[in-house]
């Protein structure tokens, strides 16, 4: 009897814990039914993009507006609320390379013009972890968060050619590399790795900007010259082997960009 009493109670409390999954499951689905551009959703739309009936997500909505992840606007529309704001400042946090990163892109972009920024790999993709755009009407605009194709852009092929760590780099020519119109056939980019205390990969140091302005050979060396040298200058803060980046630095010419794919 005490055996059955036993099996009765984990059938139970497996359901009940496939029930709480459930839900979280369908919570996460309509945090996720918000993209990049979309500031404001129906629950008639918001139904449709996840596949649940509206009944169900103007529960969930309610649950989510209690905890702050959802608001509710006067016209009665739903947008992201602010507690997801304060979960990515968490997250920017726990890489711990803020305050060496964000002084360095503000340089980048205001010495040579264009957009910098700072990639992370997951998974599948590159995410947007820090950026700086510069004062210009015609420029490359990204936003912190949003995430790109990792086989493509030349922070995706950093993040690739660099994954193993600094061990990658020894030896390895060219340090960076360059992307023209892969993503975006109006935009060209250059990249190069920064390397943590241990030699990991912490991410992709980025230049961005229209093709027509980037794709000049000598442009393209002084940038890249431009990423190497802020690259130097971040891994001795981040604990990092700065002479990683010494050979390529006093290398770079504006024949190795020279062929640029049409």
């Amino acid at each position: 009897m005490t055996d059955t009493l036993d099996a009765i109670d984990a059938v139970a409390a497996a359901a009940e814990t496939s029930s709480g999954v459930a839900v979280l499951d369908r919570a996460f689905a309509l945090l996720g039914a918000f993209g990049m551009t979309d500031a404001r959703l129906t629950l008639t739309e918001l139904a449709r993009r996840t596949g649940l009936y509206k009944s169900t997500v103007l529960r969930l909505l309610g649950a989510l507006e209690h905890g702050g992840y959802i608001r509710k606007t006067p016209e009665g529309l739903y947008a992201i609320g602010p507690e997801p704001l304060r979960l990515a400042a968490v997250y920017q946090g726990s890489f711990a390379v803020a305050h060496v990163i964000e002084p360095l892109l503000n340089q980048l972009s205001m010495t040579s013009g264009e957009t910098a920024s700072f990639y992370i790999r997951r998974d599948t993709q590159r995410v947007v972890l820090f950026r700086a755009e510069p004062p210009r009407a015609v420029r490359f605009s990204i936003r912190v968060g949003e995430a790109f194709r990792l086989d493509q852009g030349a922070s995706g092929k950093v993040l690739i050619a660099f994954a193993a760590g600094i061990s990658a780099a020894q030896g390895r020519s060219p340090l960076w590399r360059a992307s023209y119109g892969e993503r975006d056939p109006e935009t060209a980019s250059l990249a190069v790795p920064i390397f943590g205390v241990m030699g990991e990969l912490q991410g992709a140091l980025t230049l961005s900007g229209p093709r027509s302005r980037m794709v000049p050979p000598e442009v393209m060396a002084r940038n890249c010259g431009l990423l190497l040298e802020a690259a130097r200058k971040a891994a001795a803060p981040l604990g990092g082997d700065e002479a990683v980046y010494l050979p390529t630095l006093d290398g770079v010419d504006a024949k190795d960009f020279a062929d640029v794919p049409g």
